[in-house]
């Protein structure tokens, strides 16, 4: 019930770079999508990032409009779109940078982003 009521469970956007770091002081796991509208792969990415939000509730998965927040991309060191900025305790610990963790392909599965995440250590994964 916790993790719900601080936006666990589903997969949203944020409106602002101020809002990034409010939603990863709450939570101890937290996924967020960097992502850009005219991107086909953020689109990829979108579709197994909703899925594994309802799956994973000990993870908050959030997506950030990169174009609206150039200082945290800078910050982050984020170059590439998608990437995924996986957060632990308040601290970035891990990148997915663009496809090629996940095979180098666009049809990649669920269950492969799932591993991965597993890997970093942000979701809980068996």
């Amino acid at each position: 019930k916790e993790w719900l009521s601080k936006g666990h469970g589903e997969y949203r956007e944020i409106p602002s770079e101020r809002d990034f770091f409010q939603e990863v002081k709450e939570s101890k796991n937290v996924v967020c999508h960097f992502y850009r509208d005219t991107t086909f792969r953020c689109q990829i990415m979108d579709k197994h990032l909703t899925v594994l939000a309802k799956k994973h509730i000990e993870t908050k998965f959030l997506k950030l409009n990169a174009e609206k927040s150039p200082f945290l991309c800078e910050r982050l060191r984020i170059k590439v779109i998608p990437t995924l900025a996986l957060v632990k305790d308040g601290k970035t610990q891990d990148y997915i940078v663009g496809f090629t963790d996940l095979g180098n392909t666009d049809d990649f599965t669920t269950e492969t982003l799932e591993w991965r995440l597993g890997c970093a250590d942000v979701i809980n994964y068996r």
